[in-house]
């Protein structure tokens, strides 16, 4: 049985992030969404409700579970039995930093594959930091993420503005 972690911040999850695990789950027997708890980002959401969000927007996808971790990425892969490690790539750019991540997660766990899936053509623009700032300044995000995410997306940005 082949586990894969799809690690990351997902702030929030996205049609991009999801296009990706659907297509992994194809190619695994299991696919682990990790959610980071503490990466080095302006979130917008808490960890719990990153988890909510991803977790609601993957319910109906019986090979996919989300879990928090907050130890580093390998770790996380080592006690979730993960073989494999996917990321997704919009752009060039988006390369060089996964070519150097997946070069020090090989050092710090021989044997973890990275597999890089190439973002759909509908999904290379996207991202969950550009769909906050449209969101947060109220344009029409929903056809970019799952309805409970613009949901949550549109409250955030209401109580945000608020403060």
């Amino acid at each position: 049985m082949i586990t894969a972690l799809y690690p990351g911040s997902f702030d929030p999850i996205t049609n991009g992030h999801l296009d990706i695990a659907i297509r992994a789950s194809r190619l695994f027997d299991r696919l682990i969404i990790g959610i980071f708890a503490t990466p080095q980002k302006n979130l917008m959401f808490t960890l719990e409700e990153r988890v909510e969000l991803a977790k609601a927007a993957t319910q109906h996808l019986p090979k996919i579970e989300v879990r928090p971790y907050s130890k580093i990425t390998v770790e996380f892969a080592r006690e979730v039995n993960a073989q494999v490690l996917v990321r997704g790539l919009r752009a060039i750019g988006d390369f060089e930093w996964e070519f150097e991540m997946a070069m020090m997660n090989q050092m710090l766990c021989p044997g973890l594959e990275t597999v890089c899936f190439m973002a759909s053509q509908e999904y290379q623009f996207l991202s969950a930091s550009l769909i906050k700032e449209v969101a947060s300044l109220g344009g029409d995000i929903h056809k970019l993420v799952p309805k409970n995410v613009a949901e949550a997306l549109k409250k955030k940005a209401a109580m945000l503005k608020k403060q």
